[in-house]
């Protein structure tokens, strides 16, 4: 198995693994806009994909064959459940594994994962070690941020880098300022410096407040980032990773919507799971007369069916 990192075009283009929102359906409308180069499952728990032998975490993991190359995110502390993880993993068929050392959620943090586990580098070199033994060939990244309260960035990074991993993500806040504050670039930059230092082959991927393909091209440039991670962004724009820059209708956001619904409910059937697209209104319907009327309307719907009807009408 080749190590698909080795083999991006840069700056290459990572959709970002937010819970309950990058999932199987999701990622197919970010197809449909326009691909990145890399997609990210949700941040899925090791623990749950050991214990549990079906449901929620292992459907965290389902993907399509066009969404490749995809890597999987997984977090927990117990070592032999990420071992566990990991191979579970490599037999789906993800082309990298990636482990989540940023999540700010408190919750995850006082249990010593996510954010919570930067400074404790005893745990984080067991954990990376055995991953890297149960994902066999297939390459390991990390995601973290500078710091949990205050920035450790130098020598957080520094540990990390000394790992042998393939790529690392940066997000560039600390744990406590969540996605509060304008991203600090700055100190991704700093951090391109320590790699071409320490690890000249592991990737820099920046993350933060990115919001165009432009921007983009614009980090390469200006801070020395492999790539670029997004985020929030694409809630602003569907079409973020296309690299033709252009303006889009108001009839291309409602089609746009129209196959997230169709795909949606493929993939869940009319169930109460579908207050769950409600999250999405807000990058569909924006920008034209009514459309805050017609979005009130949409988060008042109490069916996928009601949802379907006032969109056909459009």
């Amino acid at each position: 198995m080749t190590n698909f990192w080795q083999e991006l075009p840069k700056p290459f283009t990572i959709l970002a693994p937010m819970d309950n929102v990058t999932d199987n359906v999701f990622r197919q409308v970010v197809l449909e806009a326009g691909r990145p180069d890399v997609f990210f499952t949700e941040f899925t728990n090791a623990d749950g994909l050991v214990y549990v032998k079906r449901g929620g975490p292992h459907k965290k993991l389902e993907f399509t064959s066009n969404q490749h190359p995809i890597v999987a995110q997984i977090w927990g502390t117990n070592v032999k459940n990420m071992e566990k993880a990991a191979k579970l993993i490599a037999k789906l068929g993800f082309d990298g594994i990636d482990i989540n050392m940023g999540c700010p959620v408190r919750e995850v943090i006082k249990k010593g994962a996510g954010a919570g586990m930067i400074g404790n580098f005893e745990l984080t070199h067991k954990i990376i070690e055995v991953v890297k033994s149960g994902a066999g060939k297939v390459p390991l990244s990390v995601k973290t941020r500078l710091g949990i309260n205050e920035n450790v960035a130098e020598s957080w990074t520094t540990f990390l880098l000394n790992e042998g991993i393939s790529a690392l993500t940066i997000h560039a806040r600390t744990a406590k300022q969540m996605s509060t504050g304008d991203a600090d670039w700055e100190e991704i930059k700093k951090i391109v410096r320590l790699r071409d230092n320490i690890a000249p082959k592991t990737l820099i991927i920046g993350n933060g407040d990115v919001k165009s393909y432009s921007e983009i091209v614009e980090k390469e440039r200006i801070y020395g980032v492999d790539g670029a991670m997004v985020g929030r962004g694409i809630f602003s724009d569907p079409w973020i990773f296309d690299p033709k820059k252009k303006e889009h209708s108001r009839e291309d956001y409602i089609n746009l919507l129209k196959t997230h619904i169709k795909l949606f409910e493929k993939e869940w059937g009319e169930t109460k799971h579908f207050a769950v697209i409600k999250k999405f209104f807000k990058m569909y319907i924006k920008g034209w007369s009514g459309a805050n009327s017609l979005r009130i309307k949409l988060m008042e719907a109490g069916s996928l069916g009601e949802i379907k009807a006032t969109i056909a009408q459009l």
